[in-house]
């Protein structure tokens, strides 16, 4: 539920009453950020477990780490930051032990949010699982840009603060990411005979919607791990 208390208050406001001690203070920045942060998460890593691991992960970082911060970008940014860093070592990880990429159709489907699964039209249900297989086949680097980019529509600008590089890395990232995406999305054609790169430019207008967590575990709370996954079930 959200507090009231902190209708006015900016995120750089809560973040130093968060240090000062203010118990629900960081409760209220996790509330207003952690769809856009599972989002990033569950597109990145492109597993709904390893996505609630590492937004769990980057939570507890930035409630832990929130003293270190000095103002140089927006609390969102930051909180971003944590995240995709999260994600990319997560991804690291995985790829050292995975045999081969996204490829069993009961995992696909659990990519997807539940309310999409069930009101989303069949095509773009297939799109979809389309793209994610084909995003699990990139570089983590290439990966985080592109969902950053494409599919959550953030100025490269942004982007670029929250994966800490300059705009050219990120600009350059996307366009080998794409490269590689064309020849596995190319045998996909919609009605009007775009290629199936068109996805990534309607993805650009469709943010990921997450369903609110289920309760008693509202971002009501100071305690980082009872927000695990951003958005919670979604």
């Amino acid at each position: 539920m959200d507090d009231a208390r902190f209708a006015d208050t900016s995120d750089q406001d809560l973040l130093d009453q968060h240090v000062a001690g203010e118990p629900d203070a960081f409760g209220e920045l996790v509330r207003r950020h952690r769809d856009r942060l599972w989002a990033v998460a569950l597109r990145t890593l492109g597993d709904r477990e390893e996505a609630a691991d590492a937004v769990q992960d980057a939570l507890v970082s930035a409630f832990r780490a929130a003293h270190t911060f000095r103002g140089q970008s927006a609390v969102t940014t930051w909180l971003h930051r944590i995240t995709v860093n999260a994600c990319l070592d997560r991804a690291r990880k995985a790829a050292s032990r995975r045999t081969s990429p996204v490829d069993d159709a009961e995992r696909l489907d659990q990519l997807l949010e539940p309310h999409e699964s069930a009101e989303a039209p069949a095509e773009r249900q297939d799109l979809h699982r389309e793209l994610l297989a084909a995003l699990a086949t990139l570089p983590a680097e290439q990966r985080a840009a592109l969902v950053l980019v494409d599919m959550q529509a953030y100025p490269v600008a942004e982007a670029a603060r929250i994966l800490d590089v300059p705009t050219g890395t990120v600009k350059s990232r996307c366009a080998r990411g794409r490269a590689r995406l064309l020849p596995l999305l190319t045998h996909l054609r919609n009605g009007g005979g775009k290629s199936g790169d068109s996805m990534m430019e309607r993805n650009r207008t469709q943010r990921a919607s997450v369903p609110p967590p289920a309760e008693p575990h509202d971002a009501g709370t100071s305690d980082p791990a009872a927000v695990k996954g951003g958005g919670g079930h979604a």
